[in-house]
């Protein structure tokens, strides 16, 4: 699909359009098989979640232990035994299953906007964000439209409210620097509400349900692909009860190449 392409998903069909969406997390640090989101497509909405059952990803590897269920819109990396591929969670990561790659949707520049819901316990997170597409590794900034943890979900005296994490950070690209904040908003998360990122060059300006949030002098000026996904800490176990199942539910995505 071409970067300046508009982009609609309103997860209306019988399932995940995997033509746009890999059902994995970041496949090529651990297998497909041991990646598999559990997710559901049905009722209009792509409903993410994390069953008890749900295995770790890496587990021999990644420290803290964390489960998760993704999905995102591209995907590639370098042979097995490689140091290539998207998102490295730690210095040395080797690709351990060889992914081809799949540019389901990557735009460059305009207005990326997600309708989600999500239930959360303490010990879990829900988030969506754009990454390079890190065909050359210094292309691997990040666009924050969303970061949600649970054990920042407060309902106090019967008024909801949550911190909204916005903001890119820099990962291996030198011409971003980290400018990230979560700020306290007055909604109920476990409602759908709109979540926007208008990247221009130069700037991005971050939006829920059509409020100004926070904006950013910079920008990544190169591809990106979006990610999906909902997380589980458990070594915040005791935060949560055992049977809890963290949701992220997404309504609709869409992308437009202007910003009108």
């Amino acid at each position: 699909m071409s970067p300046s392409a508009e982009f609609s998903d309103d997860f209306d069909g019988p399932g995940l359009d995997t033509e746009v969406w890999v059902p994995h997390y970041l496949p090529h640090w651990s297998s497909r098989a041991e990646s598999a989101a559990t997710y559901a497509v049905g009722a209009s909405e792509l409903r993410l979640s994390i069953p008890p059952e749900q295995a770790l990803w890496c587990a021999d590897d990644h420290d803290p232990p964390l489960r998760v269920s993704g999905v995102q819109s591209g995907v590639f990396s370098g042979p097995v035994g490689s140091t290539i591929g998207q998102q490295p969670f730690r210095d040395g990561a080797v690709v351990r299953e060889a992914q081809p790659a799949h540019w389901g949707w990557t735009p460059r520049y305009g207005r990326l906007a997600v309708r989600a819901r999500m239930d959360l316990a303490p010990r879990s997170m829900a988030a969506v964000w754009m990454v390079g597409i890190e065909d050359e590794p210094v292309r691997s900034a990040e666009i924050c439209i969303f970061e949600v943890f649970g054990d920042a979900v407060e309902d106090g005296g019967g008024t909801p409210s949550a911190a909204v994490g916005m903001g890119v950070h820099p990962f291996r690209d030198p011409a971003i620097t980290d400018d990230f904040a979560a700020v306290r908003m007055p909604i109920d998360v476990t409602d759908f509400h709109v979540y926007t990122a208008d990247w221009r060059p130069g700037r991005v300006d971050l939006r829920v349900d059509g409020r100004p949030v926070t904006s950013v002098a910079q920008a990544p000026d190169y591809p990106m692909e979006m990610m999906v996904a909902v997380f589980d800490f458990p070594q915040k176990a005791a935060s949560a009860p055992p049977d809890h199942v963290p949701v992220l539910a997404v309504d609709w995505v869409r992308g437009s190449p202007t910003l009108a």
